[in-house]
């Protein structure tokens, strides 16, 4: 059965303000997170958050299938990325009546050594879904696993971008296909006009996209 219809545009601000009003996004242009990488950066994103509000799960997940059916209409298994993509890619599995697997960030050890869990017939065409795009680097490791075993990856479905410039540019080099239900820009407006942050933080927020790096450096 397919997901039933929503307005995608629409959506992304509705996501944007469920994320913020869930505290899965947070917004400190002055006080800025530090990442695993050592990156300084304005924004947190922590996607796992949507599980456990299950209205807002409801409308991620509806988005999400809706998403794939009509961006890749021919998708005929959908793959998440371990372990953040899994639940979401279950979730919009079942409202597509797809069948669903995940791809582990490298194969087991033990057992039957995999690294892909579920079916996958080669040839088969594929949708992997991740919960949030920073470098692009983690989910194109889970797309060359999967063409490496004879998939037919159409593309990549996430929940949030930061739209990193080197995001963009790895998914261009290695023709794929992104979307995601919602980005940095809109979020940004969203928490303007509900006074997550001041109209003045909007640009300093927005600048860290092309030099992530030393963004806080330059400040």
């Amino acid at each position: 059965m397919k997901a039933d219809r929503i307005n995608i545009n629409s959506t992304e601000e509705i996501i944007a303000e469920k994320l913020l009003k869930i505290g899965a996004v947070f917004l400190r242009p002055d006080d800025p997170f530090t990442w695993a990488s050592g990156i300084k950066s304005p924004i947190y994103c922590d996607n796992r958050l949507i599980l456990s509000a299950p209205k807002v799960r409801n409308v991620v997940e509806e988005a999400m299938a809706m998403a794939i059916d009509e961006s890749f209409p021919e998708c005929e298994v959908i793959m998440g990325t371990s372990t953040a993509g899994i639940a979401h890619a279950a979730l919009a599995a079942n409202l597509l009546g797809l069948p669903m697997g995940y791809v582990r960030g490298k194969a087991k050890d033990h057992g039957r050594a995999n690294q892909i869990e579920g079916k996958l017939e080669k040839g088969q065409k594929v949708v992997v879904v991740e919960d949030l795009i920073s470098t692009g680097g983690s989910v194109l490791e889970t797309v060359e696993a999967l063409r490496e075993a004879g998939g037919d990856v159409l593309g990549i479905v996430s929940i949030f971008t930061y739209g990193l410039e080197t995001s963009v540019e790895a998914f261009r080099s290695e023709k794929i296909k992104a979307i995601s239900l919602c980005n940095l820009d809109v979020l940004v407006d969203v928490a303007v006009r509900n006074k997550y942050i001041e109209f003045g933080q909007k640009n300093k927020i927005l600048s860290f996209r092309s030099n992530p790096e030393h963004w806080y450096v330059g400040l």
